[in-house]
């Protein structure tokens, strides 16, 4: 089975490698569209800004292929992000579009005692998320809950999308590679084709 890794300026994709390597696949890590569209799964993953990271994007035409994909695809971070239809980030920035009428926002802390990125672990609510199992979040801009929603976390008084699907595209806010043995679950799956069947499947 090949795997993509999408290169495209965003930073954090190494730890993506090393966690593929550990569920017993050898990932490519390449900018090449014809190599991405070939592949049996392709992670869309990083950190950055939104503004820069869509310039990246559409450089390279990612912006019209990855919508065209048929495999599995799973954004991670400021991927889910990107997958959305726009960014309050950097003053206003048009994303790829695969889950309409989606605005990625920032979060606006309530009281000093909020601190502004959400970094850390905290727990997510949806079908196949267990009770009091934690993931880890780096980020400033969420994704408000929407229709795309399978997964919720809470973090400055507001619920956000900490996992979505549409179709064949699967994305999270948190990041899987870093979050111990339930984000390398979540990996296996995706890997195995099991979130296909619904986030469910991470229970067992």
């Amino acid at each position: 089975m090949q795997v993509a890794i999408v290169k495209y300026g965003a930073g954090n994709v190494h730890s993506v490698v090393h966690a593929l390597r550990r569920c017993g696949v050898e990932p490519v890590l390449t900018d090449d569209n014809a190599v991405i569209r070939r592949a049996d799964r392709v992670v869309f993953p990083g950190q950055g800004e939104a503004g820069h990271t869509m310039l990246s994007v559409r450089a390279q035409g990612l912006d019209w292929l990855i919508p065209e994909l048929r495999q599995p695809v799973l954004g991670i971070c400021i991927g889910q992000q990107l997958m959305c239809a726009r960014s309050e980030e950097s003053g206003g920035t048009e994303c790829i579009g695969i889950f309409p009428e989606t605005e990625v926002r920032r979060f606006r802390p309530r009281s000093g005692e909020d601190k502004v990125p959400h970094m850390g672990w905290n727990t997510v609510k949806g079908k196949g998320f267990l009770d009091m199992e934690f993931f880890y979040f780096v980020h400033s801009f969420y994704v408000p809950v929407c229709e795309y929603t399978v997964g919720v976390c809470e973090y400055c008084g507001v619920e956000f999308s900490a996992a979505m699907r549409r179709d064949n595209f699967f994305a999270t806010q948190f990041h899987p590679e870093k979050s111990g043995a339930a984000g390398e679950r979540l990996l296996r799956a995706f890997l195995e084709d099991k979130l296909s069947l619904g986030f469910e499947v991470l229970r067992f």
